[in-house]
């Protein structure tokens, strides 16, 4: 142990090594990755600016797309450095970094998801105590629940991994710093770092996903008893696109981290890795927007009012130009006429 080299720099093995590949996986992640930050940052600027979107749920939502914005943040910018260099190199501070924010990211997805599933059962279950039950001071104070504990989670990952020193030239299966794709190529001993992991991924995760689902059960026997279909249908419809992003969400982080032979399917490893941290940013406003009517009709509100402010800007512009050029014709008139149009003073003599 004492004659090993320790390394300071890292390789990430990328989504592929075909020089051939790398401009199109750069345009495409880049074209991903500007319209992750659109459709998450237009459904922000929808809530934030639409008064029929002030609403616990609505506030929930854009908050998962803020946070989508950022978790998107976290991983494709350092992909399209990497396409574009073709060196995937990365220090151990940075990697350590990239995987502080991962894992915060992931965990405030997570557990907001199990707070906006707690929003749909109050919704549905007790809508009449509805607004007593979700008033502002609850939803902030849920919101920053989700933070402080998504703030200290990732925190006792990384001290551990400070402690790791890492003497092996092995490229991380990835294409950004995993967790345990990292803890493979260290040299030292991991077994205090795998501790931390299994009790957190059982308990905190097993409960955050009781928490999650444990609220449909009421919720859908509750929706199986209401007499009225219209209400049915409303009510399946506020909790289908929720549980679209949830199943979306939980099945691929499941996929790639829970199954067998995980050495041999890197090339599966990446695609799920792909689906979690590149698309299901990019499809959960699609998601909630496509799926939601009152989101449509705000957006269509949004749209026709942008439209009306162009046009209006557009026919000022036009006044003040019409009105330019006729200021302009009337002194070139007056510059025309002016000597032609001399009163002279009468001569008494």
């Amino acid at each position: 142990m004492e004659n090993q080299t320790t390394f300071y720099t890292l390789v990430l093995s990328g989504l592929s090594d075909l020089p051939s590949l790398q401009l199109p996986l750069f345009l495409v992640f880049l074209l991903v990755y500007l319209m992750t930050l659109t459709g998450n940052l237009l459904i922000v600027l929808l809530i934030c600016t639409d008064s029929h979107l002030q609403t616990p749920m609505y506030f929930f939502l854009g908050t998962l797309a803020c946070l989508d914005m950022g978790y998107s943040s976290v991983t494709i910018p350092r992909m399209l450095f990497d396409f574009h260099t073709q060196k995937r190199l990365i220090s151990i501070q940075a990697c350590i970094t990239q995987i502080y924010f991962i894992v915060f990211f992931a965990m405030a997805e997570l557990t907001l998801l199990a707070v906006m599933s707690y929003d749909r059962y109050v919704a549905i279950c007790r809508p009449l105590h509805y607004t007593q039950i979700m008033h502002s001071k609850t939803c902030v104070l849920l919101i920053l629940g989700v933070l402080i504990f998504s703030i200290l989670n990732p925190l006792v990952h990384v001290l551990l991994l400070l402690r790791l020193s890492f003497c092996r030239l092995s490229p991380l299966q990835s294409f950004f710093c995993d967790l345990p794709q990292l803890l493979l190529i260290s040299c030292s001993d991991t077994f205090i770092n795998l501790l931390p992991i299994f009790t957190f991924a059982t308990l905190l995760c097993g409960g955050i996903f009781a928490l999650t689902f444990g609220p449909y059960i009421i919720i859908l026997n509750t929706i199986m008893k209401m007499q009225s279909k219209a209400m049915r249908s409303k009510a399946f419809s506020t909790c289908s696109s929720h549980l679209t992003v949830v199943f979306i969400f939980y099945g691929t982080c499941f996929f790639s981290y829970f199954h067998p032979n995980a050495k041999d399917n890197s090339a599966v490893d990446k695609v799920a890795s792909v689906i979690y941290t590149v698309l299901t940013p990019l499809v959960n406003p699609l998601i909630y927007s496509l799926r939601n009517e009152i989101m449509k009709i705000s957006f269509k509100r949004a749209l026709s009012i942008a439209r009306m402010r162009i046009k209006h800007a557009m026919a000022v512009q036009e006044i003040g130009a019409v009105g330019d050029s006729s200021l302009a014709v009337v002194d070139h008139v007056k510059g025309k006429l002016a000597p032609i149009f001399v009163i002279e003073p009468c001569n008494t003599d």
